[in-house]
């Protein structure tokens, strides 16, 4: 379909999508699985367009339709559910990481509790759904059990990253890693063919061109002083816990993980150095346990600084 034609590398997703709108044999709800920046959310967008007989005449964004909902992880601050792009936008630097709130799925059933207003159908798409905590994940369960006049569209890395019973009533849609050519073709056509001259970025992305993007755009706002002296162990103990304050103070907690793939991947490419890898492998894990980060990076850095 003409619909799916900016869907690069996808023709397997693009093919089961396509039948069934075409004989009329839409799911209740799917599961979009694979690796981030890979085209899930554009095939969900595209494929909610398809659900919902969008007049392109209209020239509405179908954000804009009625009878489509948009579900993304969020924050909790003072009260108020706030997007990642929400959040950034207010110059909130948050140490946690966003989530699906059992509250959104709330919104989720009370959106499906009516009928739809102009479309066969509402439509529900819901990025990352791995983030969802278990109370919020149980609440959906229930609304996929009687979804009534709606189609669910779940986004996750993989049935894996879900509960069992979620993923059982999900009719699952594959997304690949794309081979080099597509990402070429992705990244030229999104105006970004300068990523394609970053090797460490190109790597990380492992075949995601979205991924590509955001580092080359996270790459942008780390300053770049401090990434050309992080690519080298620091030169003694004081330098290692100044610029542990340094990254503590510039970057938040999804920044400061991003950071350390960054490196490690500097680090292989540059010195093929195993012992700073594990260092930063171990800083990733107390990240994402949550530990105070400045600790973890002084502690990291001054491990570095003695390697040296």
């Amino acid at each position: 379909m003409t619909e799916f034609a900016d869907l690069i590398g996808q023709q397997q997703a693009v093919e089961l999508l396509s039948r069934a709108v075409e004989k009329n044999r839409v799911a209740p709800a799917y599961l979009f699985a694979g690796p981030d920046g890979v085209g899930r959310s554009l095939a969900a967008r595209y494929f909610a367009k398809l659900l919902l007989e969008e007049n392109i005449q209209k020239q509405r964004k179908l954000e804009n339709h009625p009878d489509f909902l948009w579900v993304e992880p969020t924050y909790l601050h003072q009260g108020k559910l706030l997007t990642v792009a929400e959040a950034a936008e207010a110059g909130l630097k948050r140490r946690a990481r966003p989530q699906i709130r059992l509250e959104q799925v709330r919104d989720i059933s009370r959106f499906l509790n009516r009928p739809p207003l102009e479309a066969p159908r509402c439509v529900v798409a819901i990025a990352q759904a791995e983030t969802m905590a278990e109370a919020a994940a149980n609440a959906l369960l229930k609304t996929l059990e009687e979804p009534g006049k709606a189609t669910l569209i779940l986004i996750a890395p993989s049935p894996d990253s879900l509960l069992p019973t979620l993923v059982s009533r999900c009719q699952r849609i594959p997304f690949y890693r794309l081979s080099p050519e597509a990402i070429k073709q992705v990244l030229e056509k999104e105006g970004h063919a300068e990523v394609l001259k970053n090797l460490a970025v190109l790597e990380m992305a492992q075949g995601s061109p979205g991924q590509a993007i955001a580092s080359i755009k996270q790459l942008e706002e780390i300053p770049e002083e401090l990434c050309q002296e992080l690519a080298c162990k620091p030169k003694n103990n004081k330098r290692a816990l100044e610029l542990a304050k340094e990254i503590d103070r510039a970057l938040d907690a999804e920044s400061q993980i991003w950071l350390i793939d960054y490196l490690q991947h500097c680090y292989w490419q540059t010195q093929a150095d195993v012992s700073a890898i594990r260092q930063l492998e171990k800083a990733r894990q107390y990240l994402l346990a949550y530990a105070q980060p400045r600790l973890v990076w002084e502690v990291t850095l001054l491990g570095m600084s003695k390697s040296q």
